[in-house]
């Protein structure tokens, strides 16, 4: 055993004599996630004690679960889960078949001056801030007398209260994740695209088969393992409420919490009120753990139906 080690750690040493550049380009990126990703999770242990800014993490005593009962025996904590959990279910399930519905139509144009200007404006909203999204939709909805209605009175239509509709929010939510983050999306996917060899369109076209056919038969079926790459990703992040999008666009309207109110931004409002760290940290552990159980329990099932689209 202790030969096989030494033998695996000499060819260890041995590729990185042979290839220095490259581990010098890699040590940014190395040294990156070990300060801020690897380094901090020695503070998880304040999730076990009642933290004391003067004492620090050592010296706060230790308070076992207690830290968690607050937000499990809350009466807002199924409330909070069913909303972060629906929230993004919809969130993952309409962006990822939007995206993939842009990049098959991006695949067909061949006029490459009009692909490049649709490409940048459907990518654009990605790299807006959600503060700015929040006061374009603050204008549409919010107000005396929201843009909407203006629209919706010209159609013929009753005026709608959006602010004290709360039902109607995981639905406007949802078209606004899917307008900001589907073009992106979308990019991964036409790259993926590319990456199909052309030999099989081509003799997909001796066959006779049309673009339609082209397109389920061969694009498709090609493009399904990114997809489930993709959604894999996205299902480890379901119980992480998306605070900066919820908080910028709702803030502290109470009417809408049934429908929009996500773990975070209860974590929020209670650090605000109780200035407690210990159960911050204990829900951010919490929503950490039951991300890592999605990403399994979501990569066994994928690996069942398709190996090849599994993580691991």
């Amino acid at each position: 055993m202790q030969v096989q080690r030494k033998a695996g750690m000499t060819a260890k040493l041995k590729q990185i004599a042979n290839n220095p550049f490259l581990y010098v380009m890699a040590a940014p990126g190395l040294l990156f996630f070990l300060i801020f990703s690897y380094l901090p999770i020695y503070g998880i242990t304040i999730a076990f004690k009642d933290y004391n800014f003067s004492k620090g993490i050592t010296g706060s005593e230790w308070v076992g679960l207690k830290n968690f009962d607050y937000f499990f025996t809350s009466d807002d904590f199924w409330i909070v889960l069913r909303n972060t959990l629906g929230l993004n279910l919809l969130f993952i399930l309409f962006t990822t078949v939007t995206a993939v519905l842009i990049a098959l139509m991006f695949n067909e144009i061949r006029n490459k001056y009009f692909k490049r200007i649709s490409q940048s404006l459907i990518f654009l909203p990605y790299f807006m801030s959600w503060i700015v999204v929040g006061m374009i939709v603050q204008s549409l909805f919010g107000g005396e007398e929201p843009m909407i209605n203006h629209w919706l009175s010209g159609l013929g239509m009753e005026p709608v209260n959006w602010m004290f509709e709360a039902k109607l929010w995981p639905a406007i939510l949802t078209v606004i994740r899917v307008w900001q983050g589907a073009g992106y999306l979308s990019i991964i996917f036409l790259a993926a695209i590319t990456g199909i060899p052309e030999d099989l369109y081509e003799a997909a076209r001796i066959d006779g088969a049309s673009k339609l056919q082209i397109m389920l038969r061969i694009t498709l079926p090609l493009l399904v393992p990114t997809i489930m790459i993709m959604t894999l990703l996205s299902v480890g992040k379901i119980f992480n409420g998306d605070f900066a999008m919820i908080y910028a666009i709702i803030g502290d309207n109470s009417l809408l919490y049934p429908t929009t109110d996500v773990i975070d931004t209860f974590v929020f409002r209670s650090m605000r009120q109780l200035h407690d760290f210990g159960m911050s940290s204990a829900v951010g552990l919490f929503q950490s753990v039951m991300g890592l159980v999605f990403v399994l329990a979501a990569n066994a099932v994928t690996r069942r139906l398709s190996k090849e689209s599994a993580l691991f």
